[in-house]
């Protein structure tokens, strides 16, 4: 009840924890979100969590959240924190086991109604075609020289290895492929628990889902990014599978060393860290950018996959299939930006855990087709509501480092869903609804409940109304696919 008493409200959808409130900030602890929002988040750890990142050596402007933060490992889900590039700290608990856990959004050239009467067909394929589950393993069988090819080059090598288009790589955050990556930074057990998962979907909140697009809020960003009503697009959400849990697991493990050595005095040892130019700080970021090129390339190669089991399914029965690749965007990930800080432009490293880039029209990084309009930030919620394509703003540059919320973001753990919610029940509620459920492992399915998920209208009406992002077209599901 302390970090909810000392939220000090500054506009309808930001509040913040002063520095004045504990002695270790150096920073404000800054929350977007709306009264209702702001109540849940001081139902579990998160604000506590979030004012601990305000005190990590080097913090610079404000630790931040979005609205759909909740507790997590270190800094909460929904957090984002930059550090000073010559002076700060790196830490794998602000970019969490996940790494580079992402969403793309692939759009096809059919509407949904075409598709519908053979939506069972195509789920079906699509569920035999991309392996799900925990430790399941895919196809590909990479040795090791190939394993340093996939962890350096990213989508880009999964595209020269014939999965995919070239235009794929323009459309994927940095091109799929973070420059910092050294494969050799990789742990050999990472290697190993990574080495057949390419192309594999995993378990968790991971997803294929077939959605329609039932409205569009700015027409011209979203002809821009070839969105219409009444369209079939595809959302898949994955990441590093076991390689970039183990990357963290290393890291959290050898940093404690690293922080005595230093003598930083953290509010909470899963907020290890080390100095960014350190050699331990320098092979942290090699070793997480090898793992989110990992992440890059599983989702790239499920791509390919499953353009083609679409096409499988439906030759024959409705016009050819092309889907095309709107955006790939990062959620867990630390990367070397630079933003302006007490107004000069200054190079940080941003950590976004459950936070997604919303980088703004005219920014070099974008694609030359979408720098007119700005990045594409893609938003799913449950498997029961919507989901939401946003596109990034300047205000998102001045006061998040160029962040947005990555979801809905959830209100009950995995195991108090569990509890609560009977999979069976649900699967038989979502079907009555019209959305087609395949999950390989049932049991799980309550884990992913509706009801375990903040409101996503709500979420995005807070970083919409606090200018972080403006709405463009928004989702329901059809199909989803669970791990």
């Amino acid at each position: 009840m302390a970090y909810e008493r000392a939220l000090r409200q500054l506009s309808e959808y930001v509040f913040e924890i002063p520095v004045g409130f504990r002695e270790d900030m150096r920073v404000p602890a800054r929350l977007y979100a709306d009264n209702e929002l702001a109540a849940m988040a001081a139902k579990d750890r998160s604000l506590a969590q979030l004012v601990n990142v305000a005190c990590l050596p080097g913090v610079v402007g404000y630790a931040l959240a979005m609205p759909d933060i909740h507790e997590g490992y270190g800094f909460p889900i929904g957090g984002v924190a930059a550090t000073d590039g010559r002076h700060g700290v790196i830490s794998p608990g602000g970019v969490g086991y996940d790494i580079n856990c992402g969403v793309r959004l692939l759009a096809s050239n059919l509407d949904a109604d075409e598709v519908r009467p053979f939506l069972g067909q195509v789920m079906d394929a699509i569920a035999a075609a991309v392996p799900a589950g925990v430790g399941v393993t895919g196809e590909i069988r990479l040795a090791k020289v190939r394993l340093d090819d996939v962890l350096e080059g990213g989508a880009q090598w999964a595209v020269s290895a014939g999965f995919g288009r070239r235009e794929d790589i323009d459309h994927c955050e940095g091109g799929g492929r973070l420059e910092w990556a050294r494969a050799s930074a990789v742990s050999a057990r990472a290697r190993e628990r990574g080495r057949e998962q390419v192309g594999t979907l995993g378990a968790g909140n991971h997803f294929i889902e077939l959605s329609e697009v039932v409205q569009v809020f700015d027409a011209g960003a979203a002809d821009v990014f070839g969105l219409r009503p009444g369209q079939l697009v595809v959302q898949l959400h994955s990441g590093s599978r076991g390689l970039g849990h183990q990357v963290a697991t290393d890291f959290v493990r050898s940093f404690q060393a690293v922080v005595r050595r230093e003598g930083y005095q953290l509010p909470d040892r899963e907020l290890v860290c080390a100095p960014l130019g350190s050699s331990e700080g320098q092979d942290y970021l090699a070793a997480m950018s090898a793992a989110a090129n990992f992440a890059w390339a599983n989702r790239q190669v499920m791509s390919e996959i499953l353009r083609r089991a679409c096409e499988r399914a439906l030759a024959g029965k409705v016009r050819a299939v092309d889907l095309r690749l709107v955006y790939d965007v990062a959620h867990n990930v630390a990367k070397l930006e630079r933003h302006t800080v007490h107004g000069k432009a200054t190079e940080v490293c941003v950590h976004r855990k459950g936070a997604t880039r919303a980088f703004p029209a005219g920014h070099k990084e974008l694609p030359s087709d979408y720098i007119g309009v700005g990045q594409p930030v893609l938003v799913p919620g449950d498997m029961g509501t919507a989901s939401y394509v946003l596109v990034g703003t300047e205000k998102a540059m001045s006061e998040t480092f160029g962040s947005c919320c990555h979801g809905a973001g959830r209100v009950l753990s995995r195991s108090a869903a569990r509890k609560e919610v009977n999979s069976l029940e649900l699967r038989r509620s979502l079907e009555a609804q019209g959305i087609t459920i395949r999950a390989h492992n049932l049991g799980s399915l309550a884990e992913e409940a509706p009801a375990a998920y903040k409101d996503v209208e709500r979420v995005v009406s807070v970083v919409e109304g606090a200018g972080l992002a403006r709405r463009v077209a928004r989702l329901i599901p059809l199909g989803v696919v669970k791990g």
